[in-house]
């Protein structure tokens, strides 16, 4: 149903059009006079306009410049008795959807006319909506992920981006620390200023303080002149400090003190600026070792994780891999231009079978070198490195075997889910190998449809 004003200055016209719009389903108002709908179009937005062009207070030109001004996205149609080449051009270059001339089948041209239009504001709303629905679960960014562990990760993050709390992120390398702190950012009301971001570990302590809190002229051996560090730099925004359990023991108790008291000081000054600043740090160590150790200390620990944020390893999401796996496809085939659009089955499963030390980041180079090496449409097994084949091959030897090649990490693992998710994860590979037919993936898991039918509305496939 789309909502409708028909714009007429012969009531007979409007009577007839309200009639027959309704008993489309459509919402329809009218009016009798150009003015009479201009209120009426500052007062409310329309899916589609219907206005006669020639009206004696206001034309129908007239109302499809205000239009086009203050609703771009409302369809506007225009309807003539008397049509000239000059309105159908003033039609045309302001922007009319169509163009309907006056004549005994004018019901039926509109008619035709409203349910192609009607058509088109539909997929306009899906389309929004479905964007709407992938920036939320595969989305926030470059994120890419369907599984239950990232679709906590995504609503926390919406959660937490709005409050200035401090989130301290942690996780394997490789797993996306620094694409969950953008995302934290650019949902915060600190979006528009700026995201800056330092990797801790890849500085010596004296380089890493200019660089966090500047220097002045003269404070050592090649400054040459004054520069503010980046946490100046990213006043009113987000610091991002990855690798922060790198950091040297002088350097934190200089850290503790600057968001402890909001103020820097740079190298060779006397005089402290304030700083207004969003701290998001993110490591792959375990902080508590360290503090335990003697590495960390543990009141800058507490200042930091205010918030904790968890990434999975990538063998902890497996259903992703096909996601992320097709995700990075697309991105490396636009970038080389190459016909390759697709997977192998055989290869999707190497893919989803491998353990992926590097996580997400080792994933999306070892598709990048597919796509290069790839002579065909699809990614096979051929161009995936020895390492991968090798370790499927591994697994399937072990499976033979009766050895169960099974990761069971130090801390344990949630035996009833971990099964489940194995489950689901069959009932996925085997749908990927019978190309989505249920009736031949049911053979290939050896049960029947029916059985196969039950577990795939259990597991919401």
């Amino acid at each position: 149903m789309a909502h409708l004003l028909v714009v007429d200055d012969q009531k007979s016209i409007c009577e007839l059009l309200e009639i027959t719009f309704r008993k489309e389903g459509h919402r329809v108002e009218v009016a009798s006079s150009g003015e009479a709908a201009k209120r009426r179009i500052e007062s409310q937005i329309f899916d589609i306009i219907i206005s006669d062009i020639r009206m004696p207070d206001l034309s129908g030109v007239e109302l499809l410049r205000l239009v086009k001004e203050t609703s771009p996205s409302t369809i506007f149609i225009l309807i003539t008795g008397v049509p000239t080449i000059e309105t159908a051009i003033d039609a045309v270059n302001y922007g009319a959807d169509r163009y309907v001339i006056k004549g005994d089948k004018l019901t039926e041209q509109l008619r035709h006319a409203v349910r192609q239009c009607a058509e088109v504001i539909k997929l306009r709303k899906e389309t929004g909506y479905l964007r709407r629905e992938i920036r939320k679960l595969t989305g926030l960014g470059q994120i890419v992920g369907h599984s239950s562990k990232m679709r906590d990760i995504f609503e926390l993050i919406q959660t937490v981006a709005p409050q200035s709390s401090r989130v301290l992120v942690t996780g394997e390398s490789g797993t996306g620390k620094e694409l969950v702190a953008r995302a934290i950012h650019e949902n915060s009301s600190r979006a528009d200023a700026p995201f800056i971001t330092i990797n801790c570990g890849a500085f010596p302590e004296t380089l890493l303080e200019s660089e966090l809190f500047g220097y002045m002229r003269g404070a050592f051996t090649g400054a040459n002149e004054n520069r503010i560090g980046l946490f100046e730099a990213a006043h009113g925004g987000t610091l991002f400090m990855d690798e922060i359990g790198n950091m040297s023991p002088t350097m934190q108790v200089k850290l503790y003190r600057v968001l402890q008291e909001g103020k820097v000081r740079p190298v060779g000054s006397t005089e402290e600026r304030d700083v207004d600043v969003r701290v998001i740090t993110a490591t792959n160590k375990n902080l508590e070792k360290e503090i335990a150790e003697g590495r960390f200390r543990e009141d800058l620990f507490y200042r930091l994780n205010v918030i904790p944020i968890q990434l999975p390893a990538l063998r902890e999401r497996r259903e992703d891999i096909p996601l992320l796996a097709r995700h990075f496809l697309e991105r490396f085939r636009k970038s080389m231009d190459k016909p390759v659009d697709s997977i192998s089955p055989e290869a999707l499963c190497r893919l989803e079978a491998y353990d992926w030390p590097g996580n997400v980041r080792e994933l999306e180079n070892t598709m990048e070198r597919a796509m290069a090496l790839e002579t065909g449409t699809a990614i096979g097994v051929s161009v995936l490195s020895e390492k991968i084949n090798h370790f499927s091959a591994g697994q399937a030897h072990a499976a033979v075997s009766g050895i169960p090649a099974v990761h069971i990490p130090p801390e344990g693992v949630d035996f009833e889910k971990l099964v489940h998710q194995t489950e689901r994860d069959y009932l996925l590979a085997a749908l990927e190998i019978a190309g989505g037919v249920r009736i031949r993936a049911a053979e290939l898991l050896g049960m029947r449809y029916r059985s196969f039918r039950h577990y795939a509305k259990k597991y919401n496939i």
